[in-house]
């Protein structure tokens, strides 16, 4: 089999969090990434779940604080969350 080279770029901190990690594992960061890359070859799916937190993005909270300030400034009525 032959083997090929992937530059890969993060942070400095993250490297240095992961190079600890793969240091308690006994494992080179090359072969952390390998094992991720035949997992994800393997399953056919990223190996963890990957997920956008909806209610934490920034144009989620501004909304979410411009709709407050309409209610305590008497612009909006409040109302409960209909059951489906």
């Amino acid at each position: 089999m032959s083997m090929t080279t992937i530059n890969v770029r993060i942070d400095q901190q993250t490297k240095r969090d992961m190079a600890e990690v793969c240091d308690q594992l006994g494992l080179s960061m090359s072969a952390a990434f390998t094992v991720f890359a035949k997992t994800v070859a393997r399953e056919r799916r990223i190996p963890f779940e990957l997920n956008a937190a909806p209610f934490n993005s920034p144009a989620n909270m501004a909304r979410l604080r411009h709709s407050a300030a309409q209610l305590e400034n008497g612009q909006a009525s409040a109302h409960d969350l209909l059951d489906e």
